[in-house]
């Protein structure tokens, strides 16, 4: 039987990596997302979605180990997160995704991953 490959095992740490990077970049210096983290060292915050993505994608449980049950939703309510910052978190990390060598089927995936756990973390 042959075994279908996970989305991280198509992305590997180096090109998770590369998303996380082009991603960040981006927030830090969007106005509507930027000032959520700013409170925050911007390599933490990468470790940290870094291994939840890892996990979330079908890797290794990083972020379990190392922070604990992701609990995302109850992570994130100490931050005002409206449809606004949503829909911004949702744009941005579609442009990071299009910044890969990757298949656009493989693009797509990836993408559609995120809506429903964006529309999760709206707490306003």
């Amino acid at each position: 039987m042959e075994h279908s490959k996970t989305l991280y095992e198509h992305l590997g740490d180096q090109q998770l990596q590369s998303l996380l990077n082009s991603f960040y970049a981006k927030v830090f210096k969007s106005t509507i997302l930027g000032p959520l983290f700013n409170q925050t060292d911007a390599e933490t915050i990468k470790d940290k979605q870094f291994c939840f993505l890892t996990q979330f994608l079908g890797g290794p449980p990083r972020y379990t180990v190392k922070y604990g049950p992701p609990k995302m939703r109850r992570r994130h309510l100490a931050h005002a997160i409206d449809d606004t910052a949503k829909d911004e978190w949702l744009s941005l990390m579609k442009e990071a995704i299009q910044d890969l060598d990757l298949e656009s089927n493989l693009k797509d995936a990836l993408y559609n991953c995120f809506p429903q756990v964006a529309q999760h973390m709206v707490n306003r």
